[in-house]
């Protein structure tokens, strides 16, 4: 197998580990938990596989104090993306809020040009028109019911504090940190804002079957460390930018999960607002400088599946 294949191949199974949450998320939702109690959880038992993937790499836990002020605003950005996210999927299919999360990109951009005066190009405005397109074909659901305007606006919140974050994550000040280190302290400050959204642990849902704690353990490897490594490798054998592209297989998946495991409808209307809008954001990734923003940051916070009100 050759460099390349390996690569592509590597770029596929990041994006697919990262589909794979709702497998092990919806299980612990029918026990009980909560989406703070198993945010607290995913954060903190991915805490030491980072531990360990950093010592594994030679590398050091220090920090300079000028450098705690942003990383835990950006913890809490992350933290807050995270819970808009899962409150959306109470009012929508996860495939099509997994789907229009994918727009993030697309708000880098905008971000870019209006925060740094980058240009903002004829193909950038063309990208965007076209997802603005996708979106509006997604507005009615399978089963012809309108989205939830509450739960749109908790997934483009939720798109907006991560655009927020991955812009943020490159400036200067952060962008000597090692990115394995520096994402060990946003999950290490996210830990932090769940552990006082469930008083301390005194709101806090525990599980009471043995093998449930294994769904909670598996969110923490598949879509965090093993799609973390497999982005990494693959970057290092294809490059940034086809790595990027493959983070459409994200939203496919999330999709593929919602039709097969949670009956999720999906019609021709669905599956050309979905093409629309992954369509937009590869465009958007192949053709600007927003890969280099993006090649800074993992996505290790899982879709999980909420039941519809």
């Amino acid at each position: 197998m050759n460099a390349k294949v390996k690569g592509y191949m590597l770029g596929a199974i990041a994006a697919a580990t990262y589909g794979m949450n709702p497998l092990f998320a919806l299980p612990l939702y029918k026990a009980g938990m909560d989406p703070d109690s198993v945010l607290f959880f995913r954060y903190l038992f991915a805490l030491p596989v980072l531990g360990i993937m950093l010592k594994a790499r030679g590398r050091n836990f220090k920090l300079c104090r000028k450098d705690l002020p942003p990383l835990i605003i950006l913890g809490f950005l992350v933290a807050f993306s995270s819970l808009a996210l899962f409150q959306s999927y109470n009012y929508m299919e996860a495939g099509i809020a997994s789907t229009l999360l994918f727009v993030y990109p697309i708000m880098v951009a905008l971000l870019m040009s209006l925060l740094f005066k980058e240009k903002l190009t004829l193909q950038t405005v063309l990208c965007i028109l076209l997802a603005l397109g996708g979106i509006g074909l997604l507005y009615k659901t399978g089963s012809g019911a309108t989205l939830s305007t509450t739960g749109v606006l908790l997934v483009m919140g939720s798109a907006l504090s991560y655009a927020i974050y991955i812009v943020g994550v490159n400036r200067p000040r952060l962008k000597d940190i090692a990115t394995l280190k520096l994402t060990f302290y946003i999950l290490l400050f996210g830990v932090a804002l769940f552990l006082i959204r469930v008083d301390f642990g005194k709101s806090l849902h525990v599980v009471d079957d043995w093998y449930l704690w294994g769904n909670l353990i598996a969110l923490a490897i598949f879509p965090t460390a093993i799609s973390f490594l497999c982005t990494t490798q693959a970057i290092q054998y294809i490059g940034s930018t086809p790595t990027a592209i493959l983070g459409a297989l994200e939203p496919l998946t999330a999709v593929f999960f919602g039709v097969t495991i949670f009956g999720e409808v999906l019609t021709p209307r669905l599956g050309c607002g979905i093409v629309m809008i992954i369509l937009a954001v590869t465009l958007i990734i192949a053709g600007s400088n927003v890969t280099t923003y993006l090649i800074r940051f993992r996505k290790l916070f899982p879709r999980l599946p909420f039941p519809k009100k």
